[in-house]
């Protein structure tokens, strides 16, 4: 499942980044890199920022870079 596909409030360990170096790179000087537990905070209705959450730091990425992130959602999700 990709993250943008989550509901907010679900968790998941990302299990793969489906772009390039720079893109890999970039979410990687983030934290988010495969193996990561993540959590989806919030995300706005249309194609807007999606606000994560990877251990304690919360950050806000663009759409287009949770479109390409790929998610093991966990048994044990909380939803809202």
């Amino acid at each position: 499942m990709l993250l943008t596909d989550m509901e907010t409030g679900q968790s998941g360990k990302i299990v793969a980044v489906l772009g390039g170096y720079i893109l890999t790179t970039r979410l990687d000087s983030l934290g988010i890199r495969k193996g990561q537990e993540i959590t989806k905070i919030s995300s706005s209705l249309m194609r807007g920022p999606v606000v994560i959450q990877v251990g304690t730091m919360q950050t806000a990425i663009g759409f287009g870079m949770a479109h390409k992130i790929e998610v093991e959602i966990s048994p044990y999700s909380s939803m809202e």
